[in-house]
């Protein structure tokens, strides 16, 4: 008799909506996922990825604000510290495969960066070093990646507006394709279930974005059901 195979662990990600919006216009940045990914490959995405252990490590220029802060709190995240490193996750994927950086200048005596937040804080040699500056970002909604996939991820949704991001886009081995694109257009793209749910929604959510009472959407599996339980 086979076993059956021992359950995916499902680690903590984050992900990071840029936005932008003109007069009545709401556009996002998005990119493709290449073909030779295990997870969501050929499927348009925001930046995000799993959290590292790093991200704990690396101090930040400025608080999680109390927005964010209030709401992840009430979502079970485990203390605040996991609150911040899960916005500095949303951040430093969202560098890592966008080349844009939300940052402002560090804090003195901040010390060295930790590993896989050098070129970060330190871009050809900047004077002075920049921090992850997650003061902006708003978090929307949680989701769960359902069973029977190659991955599985609990993964924070944040939004911060597209003003608040430096440098210049490029895309990365993760991410190709970057491009600014309304919900509307996006909707014609290869896209994951949960990114179609938050494209639905998002400008209601943003329409409520300083609200730290309002509900977090939070989806995932329960007894073979897609379901959302907010928090």
């Amino acid at each position: 008799m086979k076993q059956k195979p021992a359950p995916l662990r499902i680690r903590d990600a984050a992900t990071l909506i840029l936005y932008r919006k003109s007069r009545d216009t709401l556009e996002v940045l998005m990119g493709e996922r290449g073909s030779g990914h295990a997870f969501l490959p050929n499927r348009y995405v925001f930046p995000g990825g799993k959290l590292d252990i790093n991200d704990y490590r690396i101090r930040p220029a400025a608080p999680l604000n109390p927005v964010s802060h209030s709401r992840l709190s009430r979502a079970r995240v485990t203390g605040p510290r996991k609150a911040v490193a899960l916005a500095l996750a949303a951040i430093r994927e969202t560098f890592e495969e966008t080349g844009l950086r939300i940052a402002a200048p560090a804090p003195a005596k901040a010390g060295p960066a930790p590993r896989g937040w050098r070129g970060f804080c330190a871009p050809d040699n900047q004077q002075p070093c920049l921090a992850p500056d997650p003061s902006g970002l708003v978090y929307i909604c949680r989701a769960v990646t359902p069973p029977n996939r190659p991955r599985r991820f609990d993964a924070r949704f944040f939004a911060a507006p597209a003003e608040l991001a430096q440098g210049e886009l490029i895309a990365s081995e993760e991410l190709g394709k970057l491009h600014w694109v309304t919900p509307e257009a996006a909707a014609r793209l290869e896209l994951p279930n949960i990114t179609v749910l938050v494209l639905k929604h998002l400008a209601e959510w943003l329409d409520c974005a300083a609200d730290p009472a309002l509900p977090v959407p939070f989806f995932h599996n329960r007894g073979g059901k897609h379901i959302n339980t907010p928090e």
